[in-house]
């Protein structure tokens, strides 16, 4: 087996200077390096890199942890932080809901953790964050040392939906709420009831879970009360296409019956019919700047910058009411 030795009595140098050169470290001159890397190749080595993460304790890798891998909203942010990697040595570990989680995260089989999985309960994620051990959270708030919420601006893109509606002359609004345990949830749903108390309004709310069938069987319900109301505000377009979808089966027409609008614009939004009108959030870049932000701190020890990934209404045929 070809070693390290070989590779620098080849090259015509220490075992040191030919460390120095395979691993781009230390103070060596660039023609010493090259004929380090020249000989490597001509001998075929690969540096073994697991001999190299005990050393330096870094495995050149980050984790992310995720809920699921279904579905366009978590795709787009994997294709995000991936294109992140991709500029980069480090390695992308994409690990989904499951036991081993905690054992990953505690014995440190990567250097840094995106966490977007609110089933890994924030005290752990608080006692794991050190100084060597950075973390994104993209799911919940946490103030702690060493761990960055990245988190979208549910707040503004709730006032937005709450004022397309409203300036339109709707009066009797009602809401599907997502998963109770989404930090995301709650945000658009507190802003959105919240500005409806502003303006003296009741809202209908009915619960759902971020699916289709949720917003399918939130409609039937809706229309069961035989009072519909003059719009709908669903928290994710998932709900909003099962709500659609309903309706177009019982004949009720939208936005002329009922106007509806969502959150995400999920790339199926604008070929439904009556096409979505949403909250836009580019799920790419909130994965490209988590995954930016970790690198940064993980090569440079950079501070973790705070921000809120920005929204845009996007006015579709769902949400055009005719009063």
């Amino acid at each position: 087996m070809i070693t390290i030795k070989d590779v620098a009595k080849r090259a015509g140098v220490s075992i040191t200077s030919a460390s120095y050169a395979l691993n781009g470290t230390g103070t060596i001159s660039a023609a010493t390096r090259k004929r380090v890397l020249n000989a490597a190749a001509e001998l075929n080595y690969h540096p073994n890199a697991f001999a190299r993460h005990l050393k330096t304790r870094k495995t050149r890798t980050i984790g992310v942890f995720i809920t699921r891998f279904g579905g366009a909203f978590y795709e787009e942010i994997l294709e995000g932080i991936h294109d992140a990697v991709m500029k980069t040595d480090y390695e992308l570990l994409v690990c989904p809901e499951s036991r081993d989680v905690r054992k990953m995260l505690t014995h440190r089989q990567v250097d840094g953790a995106i966490i977007f999985d609110s089933k890994i309960k924030s005290d752990i994620l608080i006692k794991l964050a050190s100084q060597s051990f950075p973390i994104i959270v993209m799911d919940r708030y946490l103030e702690a040392d060493y761990i960055l919420p990245l988190l979208v601006d549910n707040a503004q893109g709730a006032r937005q939906a709450f004022d397309h509606l409203y300036m339109q002359g709707a009066r009797q609004i009602a809401v599907i709420s997502g998963a109770f345990d989404s930090y995301d949830n709650a945000e658009r749903m507190s802003t959105f009831l919240a500005e409806a108390e502003k303006h003296g309004l009741s809202i209908q709310c009915y619960a759902g879970n971020f699916t289709e069938e949720s917003g399918y069987d939130a409609a039937a319900q809706i229309v069961a009360k035989e009072n519909l109301p003059q719009a709908v505000f669903c928290a994710n377009d998932q709900m909003a296409i099962g709500f659609i979808q309903k309706m177009n089966e019982l004949g009720v027409r939208i936005p002329i019956e009922i106007a509806v609008i969502g959150f995400d614009d999920i790339h199926l939004s604008r070929y439904i019919r009556p096409s979505l009108s949403t909250i836009r959030v580019s799920r790419f870049a909130w994965g490209s700047l988590a995954a930016t932000q970790m690198f940064a701190y993980l090569e440079s020890e950079r501070p973790f910058q705070k921000a809120r990934i920005p929204v845009e209404l996007i006015e579709r045929e769902s949400s055009r009411i005719s009063l």
